[in-house]
């Protein structure tokens, strides 16, 4: 098992939701393709509705790093695109919500990103991951 280390300098604003860094040694490297709230059909689960799609992204996130042997507490990065940052703003409560019904209270560096849109226009987030185990 690797040893990881949170990293949050106390000269930087205390995160909310994420590490500054994440300090790994030893391990296998998994790197996690960018899961949309797709479903098994191939087509976006809940169009409009920023926080089902972000539910069932990481629903396909955490299928994913299973099936390489992984398990999410194992992600040590987490990219987040989304095409809009203020819906995600004004739905940060719930979002973060279902985040710890996969996550629990582990929180690895995090990235979010406004993009223009993604591959599937109905898409609103998209999750990428790095896992060490």
């Amino acid at each position: 098992m690797p040893d990881k280390t949170l990293i949050n300098p106390p000269t930087l604003a205390r995160p909310v939701g994420y590490s500054h860094a994440v300090k790994v040694e030893g391990g296998t490297t998994v790197y996690l393709a960018g899961q949309t709230g797709q479903d098994a059909s191939g087509r976006i689960a809940a169009p409009g509705d920023i926080v089902a799609q972000f539910r069932q992204a990481l629903h396909n996130l955490k299928a994913v790093a299973e099936a390489a042997g992984v398990a999410l507490t194992d992600v040590v990065k987490l990219t987040l695109y989304v095409t809009a940052c203020d819906t995600y703003r004004a739905n940060a409560r719930a979002i973060g919500a279902v985040y710890r019904e996969f996550f629990g209270s582990y929180y690895p560096a995090m990235t979010l990103v406004e993009v223009r849109r993604l591959w599937d226009e109905a898409a609103m987030v998209e999750i990428e991951g790095i896992a060490v185990r």
